[in-house]
């Protein structure tokens, strides 16, 4: 039996959206890898951020120290307020969860969050 509703190939419309933060993570790339944690309440569409911390190295822990950053967080959507931040060969990338072509864009809110994360990179 064929499926009637048969999945396209190729490339799906998924897109994301990486900020890359110039600076060498050197021999301690650990330090630089961070993922936020959320507390939430309700279910399904209703799901609501409560609170956000942060799970990883030194950074996590510079980044849990930040309430107002943390805060501005858990204003977000579950897909927006889910972000991760890890070196690579050149930078340090910050990006959340993939989105489709409707859902794909950044709110000027979201860019602060990212500005600020920024910030506590280059700090380190």
């Amino acid at each position: 039996m064929q499926d009637p509703n048969p999945l396209p190939w190729g490339a799906l419309d998924r897109f994301q959206a990486h900020f890359i933060v110039r600076k060498n993570a050197g021999n301690d790339t650990s330090a630089f890898v961070a993922k936020t944690v959320l507390k939430t309440s309700g279910h399904f569409g209703d799901k609501k951020v409560v609170s956000v911390s942060w799970n990883g190295g030194k950074l996590a822990e510079a980044l849990n120290s930040d309430s107002a950053l943390n805060e501005s967080i858990a204003k977000q959507s579950i897909k927006d307020a889910s972000i991760f931040v890890e070196p690579t060969e050149t930078g340090i990338r910050i990006h959340n969860k993939w989105k489709n072509h409707l859902d794909f864009d950044i709110s000027k809110e979201m860019f602060e969050i990212y500005d600020k994360i920024a910030g506590h990179i280059k700090s380190l």
